[in-house]
């Protein structure tokens, strides 16, 4: 039974990293409401009492490791969420900047070729 307990702390262990690899690259954002990342318990083997004992330890970390990257993971998505909307907001800005100077060409171009049209038809009689 703790052979499966173990077995299935490793397999969630490895999902853990693989998914949360790519956030940890830039590893200076961190989540303080969060309180302290769980510190991995050590394992030791060495007598069939310790290995249990380890086993204990080990759960209680998977426990407490999957409530912390849960409250990580969610004040991630809040921030990361505020920093979209924020983004967003900036771009429109840009956006209607450029859309502006774009219609201010356009109606520039209609008009000087509109007094060139005028002006060569008061020359071309």
């Amino acid at each position: 039974m703790r052979a499966c307990v173990s077995g299935l702390f490793v397999a969630c262990a490895l999902s853990l990293c693989v998914t949360g690899a790519a956030r940890a690259a830039g590893a200076a954002w961190s989540a303080p409401a969060c309180g302290r990342e769980p510190v991995a318990p050590p394992v030791d083997s060495s007598t069939v009492a310790r290995y249990n004992a380890s086993i204990d330890s080990v759960t209680a970390y998977e426990k407490a490791a999957r409530t912390y990257n849960g409250c990580v993971a969610a004040a991630a998505s809040r921030e990361e969420s505020a920093i979209s909307a924020e983004a967003r907001t900036r771009i429109a800005h840009v956006h209607e900047a450029s859309v502006a100077v774009h219609q201010r060409i356009a109606d520039n171009f209609s008009r000087l070729t509109a007094q060139l049209k005028a002006g060569a038809a008061r020359y071309s009689h």
